[in-house]
């Protein structure tokens, strides 16, 4: 029987249909698949990412010295975080293009060329978004040193398979960072100061750091920054005895003063010519030999700037073994001095003593009682307000100084900016401390029980 040409053409075309069916079938599975595996390599990468460059340099140092697997590889990796920035961009960059790609050839077989360019591009951003950037950051940002250990040494592997190509990236990206000034921050993984006192702040709002472990931690970093001025005594403060004095006097003068050492001069307190102590004397005294005089007992001291960094100096002071140095100005002239115990309250907050008087007092008005030596920096941060610092004073009193342009009295009244402070005890020339109404206290702006014709001095 004769076949007509429709049915030799079907019978002939037919099993070429059918084998492109199949044929596009099974690249669409096999597609498909591959897509799957894609998104996991994208996943990886994107995660490396977090997990390696969340993951601070001493703690990788701390890993590697408990011998935690794993850490040895990050510690290499992380050793040029340069180079593995590029290698990971790299491989996520590869993956996702060849993502977009198989997807634009798979909606092919089924939609028209703009109709699969449109779903391809969707579909694929989609499923990177979610499965390839969100979730897998988001467990990298969990789990950071246990996902950094684990794809540590695949991520060495993928170095070793993009090499030609990360080698070649990162000269060109470093060529092109110093040709438009960009930084090499990547290069250093330690967290700055501002995010540790960051973390310090947000540790005692989570409950993690009580207020006094956060003003201690704070004093810390002041400390680096400051200097011998803000620290000492004053030279008015100052207690001292005479090279000429005898060994009764200069008892004498230390329990009167309630010091264990002072300063002995030599005609002047511009003259300290080394550093005397309780101790020696009352053992010369009681159990010497009877012949000794103040001058055999005087020990060395040191003569530092008023702007030398207590952080320095205390290193020197430990190295020379010194409880007590004199600060003295440009002119050589002593300014005052500085013990041991000072530096240490810069960093553990003032050590009272006997009948010391707490350097702040919160009164039931809400106003506050602030000796008058107090830093300024200290007043506001205490008080939590802002009043101004300058090279010339660095005390309250100073400030008040600053302002009225001339010496106060006693119920004078300093404003500036809403805080209004109470001159309190004077003695002649010198503040002893003040009163201070912080702006939203109770009795802010109400009159106070001080001499009435005393003169205002307002902002």
């Amino acid at each position: 029987m004769a076949l007509s040409v429709p049915t030799v053409v079907a019978a002939s075309v037919g099993p070429v249909v059918q084998t492109g069916v199949v044929d596009d079938r099974t690249i669409t599975v096999v597609g498909a698949f591959a897509i799957l595996g894609l998104i996991a390599l994208s996943g990886f990468f994107s995660s490396s990412e977090i997990a390696m460059f969340s993951l601070a340099r001493h703690r990788i140092e701390s890993m590697v010295e408990e011998d935690v697997p794993g850490a040895a590889a990050v510690a290499e990796l992380k050793s040029d975080p340069h180079r593995l920035l590029v290698t990971i961009l790299i491989g996520n960059n590869i993956v996702n293009i060849t993502m977009s790609s198989l997807a634009t050839t798979l909606f092919g077989f089924y939609l028209s060329r703009g109709q699969a360019v449109i779903a391809a591009t969707f579909g694929v951003t989609t499923l990177v978004f979610l499965f390839g950037e969100s979730a897998p950051k988001s467990y990298a940002v969990e789990n950071t040193e246990s996902w950094a250990t684990r794809i540590a040494r695949p991520l060495q592997v993928a170095e070793l398979v993009l090499l030609p190509l990360v080698v070649v990236f990162d000269r060109l990206t470093r060529v092109i960072n110093s040709v438009v000034g960009g930084q090499k921050a990547i290069e250093t993984s330690y967290v700055t100061r501002d995010e540790i006192q960051n973390i310090i702040r947000t540790g005692e709002r989570e409950g993690v750091i009580d207020e006094e472990e956060r003003e201690m931690l704070q004093r810390i970093f002041h400390f680096n920054n400051t200097i011998a001025k803000e620290v000492m005594t004053p030279r008015l403060e100052m207690t001292a005895v005479s090279r000429d004095a005898t060994l009764d006097e200069a008892i004498e003068t230390c329990v009167q003063s309630a010091h264990v050492r002072v300063p002995v001069y030599d005609g002047n307190l511009d003259n300290v010519v080394g550093i005397v102590s309780l101790r020696d004397l009352v053992r010369e005294r009681d159990y010497g030999t009877g012949d000794a005089d103040l001058e055999d007992l005087i020990e060395p001291t040191l003569h530092v700037p008023e702007s030398k960094n207590v952080d320095d100096l205390l290193t020197e002071i430990q190295r020379e073994r010194m409880q007590m140095v004199i600060v003295i100005d440009e002119f050589g002239t002593t300014e005052g001095l500085i013990t041991l115990e000072d530096m240490v309250e810069e960093i553990v907050g003032d050590i009272l003593e006997g009948d010391e008087e707490e350097p702040f007092e919160r009164q039931d008005d809400g106003s506050w009682v602030v000796r008058a030596d107090v830093n300024i920096d200290e007043v506001n941060e205490r008080l939590e307000i802002d009043l101004p610092e300058g090279e010339e004073f660095e005390t309250l009193a100073g400030f008040v100084f600053n302002r009225a342009g001339r010496l106060v009295e006693q119920g004078e009244t300093i404003e500036y900016d809403g805080v209004r402070i109470h001159v309190g005890e004077v003695d002649n020339t010198r503040i002893i401390r003040a009163r201070i109404e912080v702006p939203g206290s109770p009795d802010a702006g109400r009159p106070v029980d001080t001499d009435a014709d005393a003169p205002a001095v307002e902002d």
